[in-house]
């Protein structure tokens, strides 16, 4: 039996550290990770699978690897006791798919025609609507923003967006139809049969 690939739980934001110390030991492992196109201060990436990871193992020679506090693993991903293999395809196609993904800028948000969004250029900070997305995260937007008091249409770059955050809607309580005492609010009173 060759070699094959085995789902990890590791401790919680630990996939990174995890992967590092188990390569350390000889270990081959998989850590799918997104590059982000806006990263935040110190993250450049986000793990595709939180809290897991793949580990290539040839059980029928070297057996199930010593796993100590140093590796931060919670277990093996089983189904009735039996930890589950991945086949070697389904995990180079992900690794595939992930490298095209990194390769073409990583994850970014998409802005839709109709968003509103706030849009910063070094000093200006305004509040704009997309008309037209980007097509990738360096790319450049249409939007329809406030500039000196005028409503005008620009092209700006992608990383200048941010998503404005909408306050859910409130449920309205439905309409009164009738005042009390049967009276009827204009507009809602029953139609009354004519005899």
């Amino acid at each position: 039996m060759a070699a094959q690939w085995y789902a990890a739980r590791t401790q919680s934001r630990a996939e990174s550290l995890s992967a590092s110390q188990l390569e350390r030991d000889g270990i081959e492992v998989f850590c799918p990770r997104f590059a982000l196109a806006n990263p935040k201060a110190g993250n450049q990436d986000t793990p595709l699978f939180p809290g897991y990871l793949f580990v290539r193992l040839d059980l029928q020679n070297s057996g199930w690897p010593i796993i100590h506090p140093a590796h931060h693993l919670l277990g093996w991903v089983n189904f009735g006791g039996e930890p589950a293999c991945l086949p070697d395809d389904v995990v180079s196609d992900l690794m595939e798919r992930v490298a095209t993904i990194n390769d073409s800028g990583g994850l970014w948000q998409h802005f839709y025609p109709g968003q509103k969004v706030r849009v910063i250029i070094n000093n200006m900070d305004t509040l704009g609507e997309v008309l037209e997305g980007a097509k990738t995260a360096r790319g450049r937007a249409k939007v329809l923003m406030q500039f000196m008091g005028r409503l005008i249409q620009a092209t700006v770059p992608y990383d200048s967006l941010s998503p404005v955050e909408t306050a859910p809607q409130q449920n309205s309580a439905p309409h009164r139809r009738t005042r009390g005492g049967r009276r009827w609010v204009k507009g809602f009173k029953p139609a009354t049969a004519v005899t």
